[in-house]
């Protein structure tokens, strides 16, 4: 389906059903830096849009609490591992991604609907939408957290914004990442582990 600058107006709109205050600011935030970063990297009007719709729709079940985000778990038939239990701060990417899909189907295909799915964990060989989200949730420029603000300055310090260059973003990204949950004495999900290693194999056979 192709997406309007009114599909895009009534995504808006209903984000106030789920989110709100901060969240919700932050979320409009990265519905801009998604489509600031489809321009760099020379994406096409539509994709660009398809962006903002994932932007708009990727933290939909941030606010619901770990009961909730099991409930909905099961009701979509996704099997909660061990894995996804010691890491709650996940939950929301699946679900929010399965709820997208359920209330908002004509605007979720797939491309969109992983989108949402791996935007806080990544994942091994992320196509660029799925790396192009994943890096406007983390340095949107209402992210205020210190290793937000490097990750913004590292990326747009750059000379030329390169396949390599984001790259190397979403390694340091994700060094962040690993090295937070190890402070916090919590666990690393798999997948950023096998999101970072994928990154590195790559950069390695260069």
């Amino acid at each position: 389906m192709k997406i309007t600058e009114n599909d895009i107006f009534f995504l808006r709109s209903e984000l106030s059903k789920f989110i709100s205050g901060k969240r919700l600011t932050h979320s409009l935030a990265v519905e801009e830096e998604a489509a600031r970063l489809g321009e760099l990297f020379g994406l096409s009007k539509q994709t660009v849009l398809k962006l903002r719709v994932c932007a708009i729709l990727h933290d939909i079940t941030k606010e619901k609490d770990t009961d909730a985000q099991i409930a909905l778990c099961k009701e979509f038939g996704y099997k909660v591992s061990t894995e996804d239990v010691s890491s709650p701060k996940v939950f929301h990417s699946v679900t929010g991604a399965f709820l997208a899909k359920k209330l908002y189907g004509r605007y979720v295909c797939r491309t969109v609907f992983n989108g949402i799915k791996y935007h806080t964990t990544g994942r091994e060989n992320m196509t660029l939408f799925e790396k192009l989200v994943y890096l406007a949730d983390y340095i949107e420029p209402t992210r205020t957290f210190e290793d937000c603000v490097k990750l913004r300055e590292y990326f747009y310090g750059a000379s030329d914004f390169t396949l390599l260059h984001l790259n190397e973003t979403l390694i340091l990204s994700y060094d962040m990442t690993v090295r937070n949950l190890l402070d916090e004495g919590k666990c690393v999900h798999s997948a950023t582990i096998k999101a970072r290693n994928y990154l590195i194999f790559e950069r390695n056979k260069i």
